[in-house]
């Protein structure tokens, strides 16, 4: 990863850890309103990957009430590039995370999930409106990741190994 006075200025614009948090932030929320034992360190890790991409998200998004293997058996473009955008993520994931942890908007259980810590974060969603959206298909994401109840399934879903 480089320092951040080295970084072109689109990666900065695009992949800001604020807002990579507050994406992450709203996939906790979302998997906390149906499971609230928290989010899998390692299902984290695929929330920026399905919520930055413009057509994974738009897929999502305009399929909000079916199930997300539902959703991925019916696209698969979903899954083209998908284990290399998450590798490619992942740095600016943990930099996310660091934010967000920094600023003690969640914390970490004994059996080692992530739970959000309440008024940390603002309720409502506001930026513009492709910020908006991600964060609104982060929350869709988190749920659905809760309701599947299992790393492995979600993992082998999505073509890259746990």
């Amino acid at each position: 990863m480089k320092r951040w006075d080295q970084r072109p200025f689109e990666v900065k614009n695009l992949f800001n850890p604020a807002f990579c948090g507050m994406v992450l932030f709203r996939a906790l929320q979302g998997y906390e309103e149906e499971n609230p034992d928290g989010m899998q360190f390692s299902l984290a890790l695929l929330v920026l990957p399905l919520c930055l991409q413009k057509d994974s998200r738009e897929v999502i998004a305009g399929s909000s009430r079916s199930y997300l293997l539902k959703i991925v058996e019916k696209n698969p473009q979903l899954l083209v590039g998908f284990a290399d955008r998450a590798r490619d993520l992942l740095p600016f994931a943990l930099e996310a995370f660091g934010v967000l942890m920094e600023r003690g908007c969640f914390v970490v259980s004994q059996d080692g999930r992530l739970k959000t810590v309440p008024k940390r974060v603002r309720k409502s969603v506001t930026g513009t409106d492709e910020s908006i959206s991600c964060q609104r298909v982060a929350r869709i994401v988190g749920k659905e990741f809760a309701r599947i109840a299992d790393r492995v399934t979600v993992y082998t879903t999505f073509g890259i190994r746990p």
